[in-house]
Protein backbone atom coordinates (compact mmCIF):
# COMPACT_ATOMS: atom_id res chain seq x y z
CA UNK A 1 0.00 0.00 0.00
CA UNK A 2 1.19 3.39 -1.25
CA UNK A 3 1.24 6.02 1.50
CA UNK A 4 0.92 9.58 0.87
CA UNK A 5 2.20 11.95 3.32
CA UNK A 6 1.16 15.65 2.86
CA UNK A 7 2.43 19.12 4.39
CA UNK A 8 1.58 22.19 3.92
CA UNK A 9 3.34 25.88 5.10
CA UNK A 10 3.84 28.82 5.05
CA UNK A 11 6.49 31.19 6.41
CA UNK A 12 7.39 28.33 8.44
CA UNK A 13 11.32 28.71 8.49
CA UNK A 14 11.54 27.68 12.30
CA UNK A 15 9.56 24.14 12.18
CA UNK A 16 9.40 22.92 8.47
CA UNK A 17 12.56 21.06 9.17
CA UNK A 18 10.99 19.11 11.67
CA UNK A 19 8.58 18.10 10.47
CA UNK A 20 10.66 17.10 7.00
CA UNK A 21 12.84 14.81 9.39
CA UNK A 22 10.21 12.95 11.50
CA UNK A 23 8.75 11.98 8.01
CA UNK A 24 12.05 10.89 6.15
CA UNK A 25 12.49 9.03 9.04
CA UNK A 26 10.16 6.53 8.67
CA UNK A 27 10.57 3.06 8.48
CA UNK A 28 7.80 2.61 5.93
CA UNK A 29 9.35 1.84 2.44
CA UNK A 30 6.11 2.73 0.12
CA UNK A 31 5.76 6.31 1.16
CA UNK A 32 5.22 9.26 -1.28
CA UNK A 33 5.76 12.70 0.74
CA UNK A 34 4.18 16.04 -0.41
CA UNK A 35 4.96 19.77 0.27
CA UNK A 36 2.27 21.96 -0.55
CA UNK A 37 3.55 25.56 0.03
CA UNK A 38 1.66 29.01 0.10
CA UNK A 39 4.66 30.85 -1.78
CA UNK A 40 6.62 31.57 1.17
CA UNK A 41 8.40 34.93 1.57
CA UNK A 42 11.23 33.29 4.25
CA UNK A 43 13.34 30.65 4.07
CA UNK A 44 10.73 28.17 4.07
CA UNK A 45 11.68 27.10 0.65
CA UNK A 46 15.06 26.92 0.67
CA UNK A 47 15.37 24.19 3.72
CA UNK A 48 12.75 22.72 1.39
CA UNK A 49 15.16 22.16 -1.52
CA UNK A 50 17.79 20.70 1.30
CA UNK A 51 15.47 17.36 1.16
CA UNK A 52 14.21 18.01 -2.51
CA UNK A 53 15.54 13.95 -3.27
CA UNK A 54 13.08 12.69 -0.37
CA UNK A 55 10.42 14.68 -1.62
CA UNK A 56 8.27 13.56 -4.24
CA UNK A 57 6.46 16.42 -5.38
CA UNK A 58 6.98 20.43 -3.91
CA UNK A 59 4.63 22.92 -5.04
CA UNK A 60 5.20 26.76 -4.05
CA UNK A 61 2.22 29.21 -4.92
CA UNK A 62 -0.21 31.29 -3.18
CA UNK A 63 -3.29 29.81 -1.92
CA UNK A 64 -6.35 29.90 -0.74
CA UNK A 65 -5.93 29.19 2.51
CA UNK A 66 -4.41 25.94 4.69
CA UNK A 67 -7.25 23.67 3.64
CA UNK A 68 -6.75 25.14 -0.24
CA UNK A 69 -3.26 24.02 0.26
CA UNK A 70 -4.37 20.61 1.56
CA UNK A 71 -6.87 19.66 -1.24
CA UNK A 72 -4.05 20.26 -3.71
CA UNK A 73 -1.30 18.07 -2.16
CA UNK A 74 -4.65 15.15 -2.23
CA UNK A 75 -5.42 16.04 -5.70
CA UNK A 76 -1.59 15.45 -6.47
CA UNK A 77 -1.23 12.18 -4.26
CA UNK A 78 -0.86 9.03 -5.64
CA UNK A 79 -1.16 7.24 -2.56
CA UNK A 80 -3.94 4.62 -1.45
CA UNK A 81 -3.52 5.91 2.21
CA UNK A 82 -3.48 9.85 2.68
CA UNK A 83 -2.02 11.56 5.86
CA UNK A 84 -1.57 15.51 6.72
CA UNK A 85 1.27 16.49 8.95
CA UNK A 86 1.47 20.31 9.51
CA UNK A 87 4.74 21.98 8.73
CA UNK A 88 4.79 22.57 13.16
CA UNK A 89 4.06 19.30 14.00
CA UNK A 90 6.04 16.43 13.88
CA UNK A 91 6.07 12.24 13.99
CA UNK A 92 6.73 10.63 17.39
CA UNK A 93 8.80 8.02 16.16
CA UNK A 94 10.00 6.50 12.97
CA UNK A 95 7.29 3.96 12.96
CA UNK A 96 4.30 5.85 13.03
CA UNK A 97 3.64 5.34 9.22
CA UNK A 98 3.90 1.62 9.85
CA UNK A 99 1.85 0.98 12.51
CA UNK A 100 -0.91 3.18 10.79
CA UNK A 101 -0.98 0.77 7.79
CA UNK A 102 -1.31 -2.29 10.33
CA UNK A 103 -3.76 -0.54 12.51
CA UNK A 104 -5.82 0.22 9.64
CA UNK A 105 -6.32 -3.70 8.72
CA UNK A 106 -9.86 -3.64 6.24
CA UNK A 107 -11.05 -0.29 7.46
CA UNK A 108 -11.45 3.04 5.09
CA UNK A 109 -9.43 5.76 7.78
CA UNK A 110 -7.30 4.83 10.87
CA UNK A 111 -6.80 7.43 14.03
CA UNK A 112 -4.76 7.53 17.03
CA UNK A 113 -3.76 9.76 19.76
CA UNK A 114 -1.55 13.08 19.63
CA UNK A 115 -0.26 15.58 22.60
CA UNK A 116 0.39 19.12 22.45
CA UNK A 117 4.18 20.56 23.20
CA UNK A 118 5.40 23.38 23.79
CA UNK A 119 6.66 25.05 20.70
CA UNK A 120 10.27 25.39 21.73
CA UNK A 121 10.56 21.76 23.24
CA UNK A 122 9.24 19.18 21.69
CA UNK A 123 9.45 16.70 24.76
CA UNK A 124 7.36 19.44 27.46
CA UNK A 125 4.05 18.22 26.96
CA UNK A 126 1.19 20.68 27.59
CA UNK A 127 -1.94 18.73 26.68
CA UNK A 128 -2.81 15.17 25.90
CA UNK A 129 -5.58 14.42 23.29
CA UNK A 130 -6.76 10.47 23.74
CA UNK A 131 -9.61 10.31 21.31
CA UNK A 132 -10.77 6.35 21.96
CA UNK A 133 -12.88 4.24 19.87
CA UNK A 134 -14.98 5.45 17.46
CA UNK A 135 -18.71 4.64 18.59
CA UNK A 136 -21.96 5.34 16.79
CA UNK A 137 -23.29 8.63 17.40
CA UNK A 138 -19.76 9.78 19.29
CA UNK A 139 -19.94 13.52 16.92
CA UNK A 140 -23.17 14.10 19.41
CA UNK A 141 -21.29 14.20 22.26
CA UNK A 142 -18.42 16.39 21.21
CA UNK A 143 -16.19 13.33 20.08
CA UNK A 144 -13.90 13.81 16.87
CA UNK A 145 -10.45 12.36 16.26
CA UNK A 146 -7.08 14.52 16.16
CA UNK A 147 -6.55 15.32 12.56
CA UNK A 148 -2.93 15.26 12.18
CA UNK A 149 -3.68 11.48 13.45
CA UNK A 150 -6.41 10.83 10.49
CA UNK A 151 -5.23 8.71 7.47
CA UNK A 152 -7.74 8.19 5.07
CA UNK A 153 -8.28 6.38 2.31
CA UNK A 154 -7.57 8.40 -1.19
CA UNK A 155 -11.07 6.78 -2.21
CA UNK A 156 -12.92 8.65 0.40
CA UNK A 157 -11.99 11.69 -0.86
CA UNK A 158 -12.61 10.58 -4.48
CA UNK A 159 -16.03 9.94 -3.03
CA UNK A 160 -16.91 12.18 -0.58
CA UNK A 161 -15.44 15.22 -1.29
CA UNK A 162 -12.34 17.15 -0.26
CA UNK A 163 -12.19 20.12 2.34
CA UNK A 164 -14.55 23.02 2.51
CA UNK A 165 -13.19 26.53 1.50
CA UNK A 166 -15.85 27.93 2.76
CA UNK A 167 -14.67 27.09 6.61
CA UNK A 168 -11.62 29.33 8.05
CA UNK A 169 -10.88 27.12 10.65
CA UNK A 170 -13.34 23.82 10.84
CA UNK A 171 -12.75 22.50 7.82
CA UNK A 172 -11.28 19.28 9.28
CA UNK A 173 -13.72 19.38 11.65
CA UNK A 174 -16.24 19.34 8.70
CA UNK A 175 -14.90 16.70 6.98
CA UNK A 176 -14.43 14.14 9.11
CA UNK A 177 -18.16 14.44 10.53
CA UNK A 178 -19.08 13.94 6.76
CA UNK A 179 -16.70 11.06 6.40
CA UNK A 180 -17.44 9.21 9.57
CA UNK A 181 -20.69 10.19 10.71
CA UNK A 182 -22.77 10.80 7.41
CA UNK A 183 -21.29 8.51 5.57
CA UNK A 184 -20.59 5.84 7.69
CA UNK A 185 -17.05 5.22 6.47
CA UNK A 186 -15.09 2.18 8.66
CA UNK A 187 -12.73 3.63 11.05
CA UNK A 188 -9.95 2.00 13.02
CA UNK A 189 -7.80 3.15 16.24
CA UNK A 190 -4.44 2.95 17.07
CA UNK A 191 -4.43 3.52 20.95
CA UNK A 192 -1.12 5.39 20.91
CA UNK A 193 0.21 8.64 20.63
CA UNK A 194 1.83 9.59 17.47
CA UNK A 195 2.10 13.39 16.40
CA UNK A 196 3.27 15.95 18.33
CA UNK A 197 1.72 19.17 17.51
CA UNK A 198 3.02 22.33 18.52
CA UNK A 199 0.60 24.76 20.81
CA UNK A 200 -0.67 27.82 18.82
CA UNK A 201 -3.14 26.02 16.41
CA UNK A 202 -5.31 27.96 14.24
CA UNK A 203 -8.84 27.41 16.09
CA UNK A 204 -6.97 27.43 19.79
CA UNK A 205 -4.89 30.58 20.03
CA UNK A 206 -7.54 32.98 21.91
CA UNK A 207 -10.89 33.35 22.93
CA UNK A 208 -11.92 35.24 19.99
CA UNK A 209 -10.92 31.81 17.62
CA UNK A 210 -12.29 29.84 20.06
CA UNK A 211 -15.74 31.28 19.41
CA UNK A 212 -15.25 31.58 15.94
CA UNK A 213 -14.86 27.97 15.93
CA UNK A 214 -17.73 26.79 17.74
CA UNK A 215 -20.05 29.45 14.99
CA UNK A 216 -18.40 27.56 12.43
CA UNK A 217 -18.90 23.59 14.12
CA UNK A 218 -22.49 24.36 13.94
CA UNK A 219 -22.06 25.22 10.38
CA UNK A 220 -20.25 22.24 9.76
CA UNK A 221 -23.50 20.14 10.77
CA UNK A 222 -25.81 22.68 8.57
CA UNK A 223 -24.29 22.30 5.43
CA UNK A 224 -24.15 18.25 5.94
CA UNK A 225 -27.94 18.79 6.89
CA UNK A 226 -27.32 16.96 10.14
CA UNK A 227 -29.06 18.23 13.22
CA UNK A 228 -27.07 18.12 16.18
CA UNK A 229 -27.92 17.55 19.84
CA UNK A 230 -28.73 20.78 21.95
CA UNK A 231 -25.43 20.13 24.15
CA UNK A 232 -23.38 18.83 21.35
CA UNK A 233 -21.44 22.30 20.75
CA UNK A 234 -21.31 22.82 24.81
CA UNK A 235 -19.56 19.16 24.79
CA UNK A 236 -17.05 19.68 22.23
CA UNK A 237 -14.64 22.47 24.15
CA UNK A 238 -15.48 20.71 27.10
CA UNK A 239 -13.88 17.46 26.23
CA UNK A 240 -10.69 19.59 26.16
CA UNK A 241 -10.26 20.56 29.61
CA UNK A 242 -9.71 16.87 30.92
CA UNK A 243 -6.37 17.31 28.13
CA UNK A 244 -4.95 19.61 29.83
CA UNK A 245 -1.32 19.04 32.28
CA UNK A 246 -1.09 21.31 35.12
Amino acid sequence: MKVSLITVSYNSEKTIEDTIQSVISQDYQDIEYIIIDGASSDATKSIIDNYKTDISCFISEPDAGIYDAMNKGINASNGDLIGILNSDDVYSNSSVVSDMVNALGSSDAVYADLVYVDFNNLDKVKRVWKSGRFKKGAFYFGWMPPHPTFFVKKECYLNFGLYALNLRSAADYELMLRFIHKNNIKVSYLPEIIVKMRVGGVSNISLKNRILANREDKKAWKINNIRPKAFTFFLKPLRKLSQFRI
